[in-house]
């Protein structure tokens, strides 16, 4: 009775949950602004701009990226430093994250989680890195030479770096895949048999992502997406009987000591 009282009055209250949530976001939303500054900074001092718009350079037949409003540059700017920025800040948040939700975790979850945000930020840079450094040099070719030598190509810098900027971040996002399934798989609501079970159907989703979100309708650049995702998830397939595995084993030493 009396380690139930002591439990009770060490648990912390509602409205203060509230307060501690309040100054994480205040904290992360610090960090936020001051990396969206730096970010700003060094796209001024070291032409960020300049190295982005290499990749289509090349196919604009000596041409430069144009803009027809005067705010376009700024906000280009803007936007690339907001990216870059976020990136920058990410650590922070991470730590504010996991400040606010390791009491509420028991010790093997503790020990799973930061390596699953190290995991998630290494997922997420590959994506963007196969996106930027294999799909899009082999899209830009196809997608500049479609229309032949009758149409001279006026690309824009805003409407460039939105193609570019949205097909990396979707590469990404869609590398996010294992941290998804694992997380999915620790709630105990996926199962290595149900993933064996869909495999196939694995197999035909993953070139249907690839197709929506690679551009045009080059083939290339749409295996480029559809083979690294469906290896991602072969990996999560393994991670989950893995996790699977530890799950039985922990509930049989459970068991065990209670019936001890």
């Amino acid at each position: 009775m009396q380690e139930k009282r002591t439990a009770a009055s060490d648990e912390m209250p509602f409205l203060d949950h509230l307060e501690e949530l309040r100054w994480r976001i205040i904290w992360s939303l610090a960090a936020l602004m001051v990396s969206v500054g730096v970010a700003f900074w060094m796209m001024l001092q070291f032409d960020v701009i300049g190295l982005l718009e290499k990749p289509i350079l090349p196919y604009l037949n000596g041409h430069k990226l144009v803009y027809t409003h005067p705010g376009d540059p700024f906000s280009i700017v803007l936007n690339a430093a907001i990216a870059l920025g976020a990136a920058i800040a990410l650590p922070v948040i991470f730590y504010q994250l996991w400040s606010f939700i390791s009491p509420a975790l028991h010790r093997h979850e503790k020990k799973l989680v930061m390596p699953l945000f190290a995991f998630a930020t290494f997922l997420f840079a590959c994506g963007v890195s196969l996106s930027w450094f294999v799909v899009l040099p082999l899209a830009l070719p196809w997608l500049m030479h479609f229309g032949g030598p009758s149409l001279d190509p006026m690309i824009t810098a805003s409407e460039y770096f939105g193609f570019a900027i949205s097909m990396t971040l979707a590469f990404g996002i869609c590398f996010e895949l294992p941290i998804v399934i694992i997380s999915l798989a620790l709630l105990g609501l996926v199962t290595p048999k149900f993933l064996n079970k869909y495999r196939r159907h694995a197999i035909v989703v993953c070139v249907i992502i690839g197709a929506f979100l690679t551009p045009g309708d080059l083939v290339w650049t749409t295996i480029a997406m559809a083979v690294p995702l469906y290896f991602l998830y072969e990996v999560s397939v393994l991670l989950t009987v893995i996790i699977h595995r530890r799950r039985i084993r922990r509930n049989a030493a459970l068991e065990a000591q209670s019936a001890a």
